[in-house]
């Protein structure tokens, strides 16, 4: 049965603050470290996937005693990184919406390819959205609701080479029919004028990060 919301927990930098994102009915996923986390805070993941190397055996046996269902693989002989499984479980659920919370860190390449992996979901027309205690990334290839969650700047980048026909409402620096380029920093910075603002695009890939220093 499809879900509303997938919320995936992966290994990354975590927090007690992220628990604040769960709902009742949520499906939760935790992906390595993730689901220990989520196990340990009294969370009990519908699934908990990985290769687990990056917890102890005992761990393993606390998430597989604290989890609906287990899903684990060599951590050598695996084509897709613990988030990328979570990331392709979560679709399964056929949900309207996923929100993943501890792929980003100190690891850049973790970071940026937990970013594009975002481009699948969007294949699939579900709306996907990356939180840490920072930062709100959410991606569009055609338009978007940005909310005012707390975060002072609204930036837009290009997640493709190109991105045009750019229009904003509802911001301090508004835009009309733009093109972004990557390498371009034109609508970094920007900010909400209320509660809301609607950002809109003709073609490409754009990635809108709300963020906090």
């Amino acid at each position: 049965m499809p879900v509303s919301r997938v919320v995936i927990v992966a290994g990354g930098e975590l927090s007690e603050d992220c628990l604040r994102l769960l709902d009742e009915g949520d499906f939760v996923i935790g992906a390595d470290r993730g689901a220990l986390f989520l196990v340990s805070h009294g969370i009990t993941p519908d699934i908990s996937v990985g290769d687990f190397d990056s917890v102890s055996p005992e761990d393993v046996i606390r998430i597989e005693q604290g989890s609906k269902e287990i899903i684990s693989c060599d951590p050598v002989n695996k084509d897709l990184t613990d988030s990328e499984m979570a990331l392709e479980l979560a679709l399964e659920q056929q949900p309207e919406s996923i929100l993943i919370t501890g792929v980003t860190g100190t690891r850049m390449d973790q970071t940026l390819a937990s970013i594009q992996m975002m481009t699948r979901a969007l294949q699939r027309q579900v709306s996907c959205s990356i939180v840490d205690a920072h930062n709100y990334i959410t991606l569009t290839g055609s338009h978007a609701l940005v909310l005012d969650r707390g975060y002072t700047y609204v930036s837009l980048l290009p997640l493709t080479p190109e991105v045009t026909g750019i229009t904003l409402q509802g911001f301090l620096y508004p835009l009309e029919n733009a093109t972004l380029k990557l390498g371009q920093s034109l609508a970094v910075s920007n900010r909400l004028l209320g509660e809301s603002g609607i950002v809109t695009i003709e073609s490409g890939l754009l990635l809108i990060i709300q963020s906090n220093d």
